[in-house]
C-alpha cells in the first residue's frame, strides 16, 4: 500500500487567487480541473497496481462458480435448468467487485492524512465539494472498470452477451458511486487504516448478504423480510438481476422483489442508491470541511 501512495502523482492547484475576485467562469474551471486531477490520480494508482485488479476478479468468480455449482448440485436446479444459479447469483459477483474501491479511496484518504496530503488539499483555495467529488468519480470509474472485467465472464453464468450489458455497467457505475462515497463518510471519521478496513468490510458485508444477491426476496419470515426490503442494496441488485440480458432468474416472479404485491420499477429502484449516494457526498463534503 505504500508503495502505491508514494507513486500517485502529487495534486497540483491553481494560483492562489482570491476566491472573491475570481469569476464564475474561472471558479468552475478550478473546481472542473481539481475533480480532473484527483480523478487521474486514481486512475494513476489502479495502474500501477494490477494485482489489486486480479483479485478484484478472483473473488466475485469464486462466488458464481464454485458457490453456483455447489448449490445448483445440491438442490437439484442443475438438472433441469443449466447454471440457474449462477446466473441468480451473478449480480451479487457484481456487487461484490464493486466494493473494492470503495475501500480503496477511504484508505487512500485516511493514508492522506497520515502522510499530510489532506492537510495540503485543505489549505488550497480549491472547494471542498470538487475534492470530494473527484475522488467518488475516481472510485465510481474504477469500479466500472471492476464491473467491465466481471462482465467479460458472464459467459460462465450463462448470461448472454449483448448491448443490454451497457446498461449494467452504467447500474454499476451508480453502485460504485454509491460505495465510493460511503467509504469517503468512513474515512473523514476513522483515522487508522487498519481499523478503517475492518469496520468498512464488516459494514459491507451484512448489506450484500441481506441484499437478496443470494436468496429471493420474497416469502421470507417477518423480520428477515423487514431487514432484506429496508436494505439499500436490496434494489440495487434487483435491478440489476431485472436488467442482465436473459433469463437469469429462479422463477422470475417469484424472485422479483415485491412490496405488498407491487414491483417497482427498475429506474425507481435506482433511485435508492442514487439518493443515498447524493446524501454521502453531502455528509462527506461537510466533513471534509471540518477535517484537520
Amino acid at each position: 500500500m505504500t508503495k502505491v501512495e508514494t507513486r500517485s502523482p502529487p495534486l497540483k492547484v491553481a494560483p492562489a487567487t482570491v476566491p472573491g475576485t475570481a469569476s464564475a467562469v474561472q471558479r468552475l474551471w478550478w473546481d472542473l480541473r481539481t475533480m480532473g486531477l484527483l480523478w487521474w490520480r486514481e486512475m494513476v494508482r489502479l495502474r500501477h497496481n494490477p494485482l489489486r485488479l486480479v483479485m478484484g476478479l478472483v473473488t466475485p468468480l469464486l462466488f458464481v462458480v464454485v458457490l453456483g455449482t455447489g448449490l445448483d448440485a445440491a438442490s437439484g436446479l442443475g438438472k433441469v435448468e443449466l447454471h440457474s444459479y449462477r446466473a441468480y447469483l451473478f449480480p451479487g459477483a457484481l456487487i461484490m467487485a464493486v466494493q473494492a474501491p470503495a475501500i480503496a479511496v477511504g484508505i487512500s484518504i485516511v493514508w492522506d492524512r497520515r502522510v499530510g496530503l489532506l492537510r495540503q488539499m485543505l489549505i488550497a483555495p480549491l472547494r471542498r465539494s470538487s475534492i470530494v467529488l473527484g475522488l467518488a468519480l475516481g472510485g465510481a470509474t474504477t469500479a466500472g472498470v471492476y464491473g467491465i472485467m466481471v462482465l467479460a465472464v458472464a459467459g460462465v453464468a450463462s448470461i448472454s452477451y449483448s448491448p443490454a450489458l451497457l446498461l449494467v455497467l452504467l447500474e454499476v457505475l451508480l453502485i460504485g458511486l454509491m460505495f465510493t462515497a460511503i467509504g469517503l463518510v468512513a474515512a473523514m471519521t476513522i483515522r487508522s487504516v487498519d481499523t478503517f478496513q475492518v469496520v468498512v468490510s464488516l459494514s459491507l458485508l451484512p448489506l450484500l448478504f441481506f441484499s437478496g444477491a443470494m436468496f429471493p426476496p420474497n416469502g421470507l419470515p417477518g423480520w428477515l423480510s423487514i431487514i432484506v426490503k429496508s436494505n439499500p442494496l436490496t434494489y440495487a441488485v434487483d435491478a440489476i438481476r431485472r436488467t442482465l440480458p436473459g433469463d437469469v432468474t429462479l422463477g422470475t416472479n417469484q424472485t422479483r422483489l415485491m412490496l405488498s404485491g407491487w414491483v417497482p420499477p427498475v429506474l425507481l429502484e435506482l433511485c435508492v442508491p442514487l439518493c443515498l449516494a447524493a446524501i454521502a457526498l453531502a455528509v462527506a463534503s461537510h466533513r471534509f470541511s471540518r477535517a484537520e
